[in-house]
């Protein structure tokens, strides 16, 4: 049912709840099916490897204090309250940097709200499809509000556990069956609940793990709040002291609504293919690309280069400015390293983000530390003037013979502009998931998901996987 865009945005909150509570299956397209359906697949490999890592198994451990529940799947940890699972996953799925990301409301979407949506249709024993459309209304409510409040909402607040807040409550509301007013008093109980600050990133903290996990658990408790009669603000969005006003200084509430109902936000997903933040991506993009034209192995990448210099927008710089990170998640988070990685080795994969890469000095990896010293990143206008529709990065290379080299990428492979084929997303869940689990685990995986439309259950979808 599409929804007209409400040009003063009074009353977006409304709208949107009221178009959630009513949209079906039937109201999705063809497109936006498959869409949902790469993105819960991409997201599976991403929680299942991740659920092994140690902030993950932290989040585990608190999770089995809160008591013992059978209802919602716990990946490699059994089973927990759909809640408690939602935040336990939530956390698994973003700590490997891999999990899909959308641009212009800069967010990782799929961590938080696709665990809220599993742990729900799991407790309620919904079908496939119902999980699917959960999955859809959740991206569209998250990404049209980062949508919203961005790009200034970006400079403190990490989107994906602000405005995804939300889509976790929409997902979880769609698959308790809320009614239009139960499903605005899951907003205003989630939008209340919304966090997430930047600060984390000074110490290359869990905290970013965190963001998705307690986003899927407020979405969670939001819904069956409101399931139980709890009321919560009916302007959370659009209201004198609501999200918008709190948390941007130039928001466009109409973003909210523009195209409601016409087109699904989920086809706009991005995939990604390297470890690490997503800023940093088209550099990576470029360096490849820029090795692979000069025919370089890895000696000579080291031998011919004298300098680099890594043009830049400035929103993505900010978080990515890091130039001689020292543990390898600030790693993650150094335009500098990743592309020196690249173009040094040919891959930016986890094996670049490994332990004995790093200490307090910083990088120790001689062949990127010798060459960090000569990398100049630096911020331009025009780049900067593209974002957040495009994530754009230019590349000069100076090399020791006097040749100059340059390349630029405005889009990182895995956007919707740059796509990679479903194989391609076959070929990452099989690299993340064959070495831990073993390759039965990659075909149920890859069966379960196919079957999604069919299944009449989705608590058996995944219970073997676990």
């Amino acid at each position: 049912m599409p929804i007209s865009s409400a040009s003063s945005g009074v009353g977006v909150s409304r709208d949107l709840a009221q178009f959630v509570a009513a949209a079906t299956f039937e109201d999705l397209s063809p497109e936006a099916i498959a869409d949902t359906e790469r993105s819960v697949l991409d997201w599976l490999g991403s929680v299942m490897a991740g659920a092994l890592e140690p902030p993950a198994r932290a989040v585990q451990t608190v999770v089995a204090k809160f008591g013992t529940s059978t209802e919602s799947t716990v990946f490699s940890a059994g089973r927990a309250s759909a809640a408690t699972a939602a935040l336990a996953n939530g956390v698994a799925s973003h700590i490997l940097e891999l999990d899909d990301v959308h641009k212009t409301s800069t967010m990782h979407p799929g961590a938080p709200i696709i665990p809220a949506a599993l742990a729900v249709a799991e407790r309620e024993h919904a079908d496939g499809r119902a999980f699917l459309l959960a999955v859809a209304l959740g991206y569209e409510a998250a990404l049209r509000i980062g949508e919203a409040v961005n790009p200034s909402h970006y400079r403190f607040w990490h989107p994906t556990g602000t405005a995804a807040t939300f889509g976790a409550a929409m997902a979880a509301g769609s698959l308790l069956k809320l009614n239009a007013v139960q499903m605005l008093n899951a907003m205003g109980s989630a939008g209340t609940q919304a966090a997430g600050l930047w600060e984390f990133n000074a110490d290359g903290a869990m905290s970013k793990h965190l963001h998705p996990g307690k986003a899927a658990f407020n979405g969670v408790l939001s819904a069956d709040l409101a399931l139980a009669g709890f009321s919560g603000a009916s302007r959370i969005l659009e209201g004198e002291r609501g999200f918008f006003r709190a948390t941007s200084d130039g928001y466009d509430a109409t973003r909210v609504t523009d195209g409601l109902g016409t087109k699904w936000k989920i086809s706009e997903n991005c995939y990604k293919l390297y470890s690490c933040c997503g800023h940093t991506h088209t550099a990576i993009d470029t360096a490849l690309e820029l090795r692979a034209r000069l025919c370089w192995n890895d000696k000579q990448a080291l031998e011919q280069i004298r300098e680099i210099r890594i043009d830049t927008y400035k929103a993505g710089y900010e978080i990515v400015k890091e130039m001689n990170p020292q543990t390898p998640y600030r790693a993650k988070f150094s335009l500098a390293y990743v592309t020196v990685a690249a173009l040094l080795e040919g891959r930016v994969g986890l094996a670049q983000f490994a332990a004995n890469r790093f200490d307090g000095r910083g990088v120790i990896q001689p062949d990127i530390a010798a060459i960090l010293p000569r990398v100049l990143v630096t911020v331009s206008e025009n780049l900067s003037a593209m974002y957040p529709k495009a994530w754009p990065s230019r590349i000069q290379l100076t090399l020791k013979n006097g040749r100059v080299l340059s390349g630029s990428t405005e889009y990182p492979r895995g956007n919707p502009e740059n796509p990679l084929l479903t194989s391609s997303l076959h070929d990452k869940f099989r690299s993340l998931i064959e070495p831990r689990f073993g390759a039965a685990a990659v075909r149920s995986a890859m069966t379960a998901v196919s079957e999604l439309v069919e299944t009449t259950d989705m608590a058996t979808m995944f219970c073997n996987l676990n």
